[in-house]
């Protein structure tokens, strides 16, 4: 098994070389401008939010309702396979308007562990990972929050994919200590359609005097300079992307070794020959309760398995 995941990375890494600086900076031109938030395409129109300090808001903190934006939630979950075609163009329209547009961004946590094993989102991940340099979110705040972003896909059978996301800014992310919690996703890539959306963290020099190289999140992880960069240049579901150069330090200290290996999880069972997780049906057992990373309480994440199930 060992042997077999270490040839599927390097499938996955044979065209990759050290991802150079931009030779040009990021461009916001002609981009779609979202002028008054209240009267763009929501669901929700008549939403109540609570009167606390958190930016970002979700119908509820489980499984089903902590991973849509309350703005754009339609009222219902959607289904298993909705849910994986969701996430699919999600990262797909994400990766290539970040590319086109020359905006450095490489994809993390849960996400990064689906690439690792092979190239794809694993089948019970509800959202999507990807971090930012505090710099480039600076950039993202001042130049593209509040645009939308059309998307254009053709699937196997044929079919037209047409779809609108939202890029969105949380305006706390100039503040880059976790403060009272309430704030540590940066930003978000939101679809319009139902709520669905990947998380964008920044990761900033919090104490360069200090701590030169330390590069730090609100959620407490930590990554050294040699570490992340020079970013690798890969393919995640089937397009351009970035992962960061010591992928797999960075994915056993946050998981663990085990996370590298085990193959049965989440009623999903990871069959070598398809290099696919396989879905078994109900999931039998204790399962950990689910806390989305935008809800985790304050504290140091804990490393290993149960963070494994705790973050994906």
């Amino acid at each position: 098994m060992k042997l077999q995941r270490l040839f599927t990375t390097t499938f996955l890494l044979t065209s990759v070389v050290a991802a150079p600086g931009p030779s040009s900076g990021p461009s916001a031109a002609n981009v779609k401008r979202v002028t008054n938030p209240e009267a763009g395409p929501r669901h929700n129109k008549n939403i109540k939010l609570p009167g606390d300090t958190k930016y970002f808001h979700e119908p509820g903190g489980t499984n089903e309702l902590g991973h849509y934006d309350i703005r754009y939630y339609a009222g219902s979950p959607v289904s298993y396979e909705e849910r994986g075609d969701t996430l699919h163009h999600l990262i797909r329209s994400y990766l290539n308007v970040f590319r086109e547009r020359n905006i450095e961004t490489w994809i993390a946590h849960g996400t990064l562990l689906g690439w690792w094993w092979n190239g794809k989102i694993m089948p019970w991940d509800w959202d999507l990972d990807t971090q930012v340099s505090a710099s480039t979110l600076t950039w993202l705040g001042e130049n593209l929050n509040m645009t939308l972003h059309n998307y254009t896909s053709i699937n196997p059978d044929g079919t037209e994919v047409n779809r609108e996301y939202l890029l969105d800014i949380n305006p706390n992310h100039i503040e880059r200590v976790r403060g009272d919690g309430m704030n540590v996703i940066d930003a978000r890539w939101i679809d319009v359609r139902n709520g669905l959306f990947i998380d964008i963290t920044g990761l900033s020099e919090v104490n360069p005097s200090t701590q030169p190289g330390i590069w730090t999140c609100k959620n407490f992880h930590r990554y050294r300079t040699r570490d992340l960069y020079p970013l690798r240049e890969t393919e995640f579901e089937g397009v351009k992307a970035l992962v960061p150069y010591s992928f797999d330090k960075i994915l056993t200290q946050e998981y663990s070794t085990k996370a590298l290996t085990k193959t049965l999880h989440e009623g999903h069972q990871w069959v070598p020959e398809q290099k696919e997780w396989v879905k078994q049906g109900p999931v039998q057992g204790t399962i950990q309760p689910h806390v989305p990373r935008s809800l985790q309480p304050e504290g140091e994440p804990e490393s290993g398995l149960k963070n494994l199930l705790r973050v994906l």
